[in-house]
Parts: C-alpha cells; sequence; structure tokens
C-alpha cells in the first residue's frame, strides 16, 4: 500500500514553508505561485489548510483527461501527467474539486502533487509538523473526514 500526504489544519500556522519548497524543488525558484500546494488562510477565523493533491481514488483529473496523460505511478501511487501526451486543455485544472492541479505557464504544464517522488521535502520542513507522510490508516480517514467537516463550516461561516 502507498503512503499519504495527510494534512493536519489545526497545526498549520500559515507559514507557507511548504508553498516555497515544493515550488524550489519543482521549478528552482522561491515562487508559491507555481507551487503544486497552497495554504489557503481564513484570516477572519485564523484558520489555514494546506491545500494539495488528495490522489483520489477515482479521480476526476484523470477521468476528463481527453488523452490519458494522467496516470497512477506504480512507485508512489501519485497521479502524474505525461507531458509529451497533455494537450494543456486544461480539463483537470477545472475538473479537480480541490484546486489542486495547476497550469504553470512559464514551463507550460499541467502540475500536481508527486508526493515527492517519495520523500516529500514539504513534510519535511514544515516546522510545525501540519504535514505528515505515512501509511495510510482508518483513523486518517476519520480525521480527513473530520477536517473536511471543519474545513466546510468554516468556508460557509466566511463565505
Amino acid at each position: 500500500m502507498h503512503k499519504e500526504l495527510i494534512v493536519q489544519p489545526e497545526k498549520c500556522t500559515g507559514c507557507r514553508t511548504c508553498e516555497l519548497i515544493c515550488s524550489f524543488v519543482h521549478v528552482q525558484e522561491f515562487d508559491p505561485t507555481r507551487s503544486r500546494i497552497n495554504v489557503f488562510n481564513f484570516e477572519k477565523v485564523g484558520f489555514s489548510v494546506p491545500i494539495v493533491c488528495q490522489q483520489c481514488s477515482v479521480a476526476a483529473c484523470m477521468e476528463v483527461c481527453p488523452v490519458g496523460a494522467i496516470s497512477r505511478s506504480d512507485i508512489t501511487g501519485a497521479l502524474e501527467v505525461n507531458h509529451d501526451k497533455c494537450l494543456r486543455c486544461k480539463m483537470c485544472t477545472i475538473a479537480c474539486p480541490f484546486g489542486a492541479t495547476i497550469y504553470d505557464p512559464i514551463k507550460d504544464i499541467i502540475a500536481k502533487c508527486d508526493l515527492g517522488k517519495g520523500d516529500p521535502m514539504c513534510v519535511k520542513l514544515c516546522p510545525s509538523g501540519a504535514l505528515t507522510y505515512q501509511e495510510p490508516t482508518q483513523a486518517n480517514v476519520n480525521k480527513r473526514k473530520a477536517y473536511a467537516a471543519k474545513f466546510k463550516a468554516v468556508y460557509e461561516e466566511v463565505g
């Protein structure tokens, strides 16, 4: 079974270190706009949550791709984009319910979290421990559901 990137929003300080290191690892620049993780801050209620690809078992991004350019890595389980096949139609960016599939206009590619190829630097450098990379458990699934409910409540309160 593949490991998962687990987000614990209650630990997130909104420092955005994960965004910086992700962009540096992938594009050799500290440019959060090109990161594959995005920290969303609810400033009115003091709540931050890192948004990252959930590596969905039934992935909308993969389902809508007209040329089958998105597939799951046998090694990490991450959804990966084959840039040679990709048309850059951006249907996957529209289909992702989390906004975790992005278009990088500088590289002219669709970018998704690749789980750090099995060694995510965002996890290693997160100063608050809001990100972990571990084997999936039922407890993790229950936590994700609880966070989703909390996120929804905060969004409805602020929105």
